[in-house]
């Protein structure tokens, strides 16, 4: 596993190096879906006021109904999946989380800022964080590995496609956290938003204090929703998120178009040459030999692809949007 903070994006760099200008450049290095929820009309006071209580309420209440989240489960939104990775550190007093890799390294990076990681391979550390499905290889972890620590993690960033796979009946289990994002599935990053799921008691961590005076002294520290500060979600956001979250019908239809999309990319690929290792309906993982020379190749057709820093041979790619699969094929060609 790599400690570095690598991820998809960077089309600056492509830009630099192999010239063009952005609406040249078919951007497939991060796994965000390409025809995003439809936003529609905003009404202009949600620029101009605070975001009240009434629509932080609506947000919430769609996505426990969204993710069927147990009753006795908390939800803390966020500007961001990432802001909450951030944070997740300060959920324990103990150093040391096994992030089995690869993997997704921002749960690393946030562990190392808070010199609370140790060996991330080490199995018996008292958190245990996993990505589920992972990315990149979209493995899916079996309910028998999830809660067995006493802090687990599970980030659902791309769980959305496959809901039936989701662990997040485990988030009425004290010391268990489900994280999801909004930006992926429905194609909104911009937007930075993601939640947290777990009990209060997970949510809101408390200290022991040993003063001297016998038996240790109960403290509570700052819960998660008291770290990240009033109005941590902008008003148009929470609009937005609350109708897409609402909108099953629009989700349904979208999990159909990325299998079918992702079927057709592996075909492509495969065509071409590469072999396929994983991956999710959002972003397909290949072999592809090269990494560094198959990136250059499709980067020569202004198509931005992503490596890996600890495989010389794997390549991932997004999907294109409906408009762009040509550029992608002429590519490959």
């Amino acid at each position: 596993m790599t400690d570095t903070r690598d991820h998809g994006g960077g089309l600056d760099a492509a830009i630099a190096e192999f010239g063009g200008v952005r609406a040249d450049w078919l951007d497939l290095s991060t796994g965000i879906n390409p025809i995003p929820y439809p936003i529609g009309e905003l009404d202009p006071e949600l620029w101009a006021a605070l975001p009240d209580r009434t629509a932080q309420t609506r947000l919430i209440t769609a996505a426990r109904k969204f993710w069927n989240v147990p009753d006795d489960a908390h939800i803390v939104a966020a500007p961001g999946t990432s802001a909450l990775i951030a944070r997740m550190p300060e959920l324990t007093d103990f150093s040391g989380a096994y992030i089995p890799g690869p993997t997704y390294n921002e749960h690393a990076a946030a562990f190392a800022a808070a010199y609370k990681l140790n060996d991330p391979e080490d199995s018996d550390a008292p958190t245990h964080i996993y990505v589920h499905p992972n990315n990149p290889t979209g493995r899916l972890w079996p309910a028998m590995d999830i809660g067995q620590a006493k802090l687990t993690i599970v980030d659902e960033s791309f769980c959305d496609l496959m809901p039936d796979a989701s662990h997040v009946a485990k988030s009425a289990q004290d010391g268990v956290v489900v994280l999801k994002s909004f930006g992926k599935f429905w194609g909104l990053a911009g937007l930075r938003l993601g939640f947290a799921i777990g009990t209060h008691r997970t949510l809101s961590p408390v200290d022991e204090i040993d003063v001297g005076l016998g038996d240790p002294e109960i403290l509570p520290r700052a819960s998660l929703e008291d770290m990240l500060g009033p109005w941590p979600i902008a008003g148009p956001a929470l609009d937005i998120a609350a109708r897409a979250l609402e909108d099953h019908a629009w989700a349904e239809a979208t999990r159909a178009r990325l299998g079918q999309d992702a079927a057709r990319l592996d075909r492509l690929m495969e065509n071409a040459g590469a072999q396929v290792v994983g991956g999710t309906d959002l972003f397909r993982l290949y072999d592809v030999g090269d990494a560094d020379a198959w990136q250059r190749r499709l980067a020569v057709g202004r198509v931005w692809s992503r490596q890996f820093p600890y495989s010389d041979g794997w390549l991932r790619l997004g999907l294109p949007a409906p408009d762009r699969w040509a550029q992608l094929e002429a590519a490959l060609a």
